[in-house]
């Protein structure tokens, strides 16, 4: 897996968190670097985090699906993505409060970051090295989160909803280019 195709996965990963955490912005009366610093922690944490607990669960069963990890990979980024995209289409998918206590941080990481446990489970197949994946997948969503904070307390959601959008588009993408590139053009 190339850098670029790492870093198309960790935005689209990323999106559900930036979304929420343009709500945490928007209900701010003004930008609180501590607290977008916690989004921050929380968002990066759990989306490094789950993409290499489902690289472990993925690596246990590796070798008895092999033959078919490229249709796992792409129904699962699919499944993942149309879910993003329907989301996104949703007015009321994320409720808008500025807590940053840890249960509903918790809640919020959790939620957010459950598409990258499945798409941990594809690092498996695909063979991806996955500290620095998950390292990168990780300081990606971190610094998505402060900016989507930032913007939250300065734009309000217009941009939510589109955010949410343009990351299922690429992990949809992304399935399909894993499904051809096995099909149509094998190593």
């Amino acid at each position: 897996m190339s850098l670029f195709e790492l870093f198309l996965i960790a935005v689209g990963l990323s999106m559900d968190a930036f979304a929420v955490s343009i709500c945490k912005g928007l209900s701010m009366r003004r930008m609180n670097l501590k607290h977008a610093v916690i989004v921050g922690l929380y968002f990066g944490g759990f989306q490094g985090g789950m993409p290499l607990l489902g690289y472990l669960l993925g690596t246990r069963f590796q070798s008895a699906i092999t033959a078919y990890d490229h249709w796992i990979a792409f129904i699962l980024l699919g499944i993942i993505g149309f879910n993003m995209i329907k989301e996104s289409r949703d007015p009321e998918a994320e409720s808008c409060d500025a807590s940053v206590a840890m249960k509903d941080m918790l809640v919020l990481a959790v939620a957010t970051s459950i598409d990258a446990l499945a798409v941990g489970v594809t690092f498996a197949f695909l063979q991806v090295r996955i500290v620095p994946a998950v390292s990168f997948i990780g300081v990606t969503t971190f610094i998505l989160s402060i900016i989507g904070v930032k913007m939250g307390t300065v734009f309000g959601c217009r941009y939510k909803s589109r955010a949410e959008l343009a990351g299922g588009m690429i992990l949809v993408l992304l399935g399909v280019k894993i499904l051809v590139e096995h099909l149509f053009f094998p190593s």
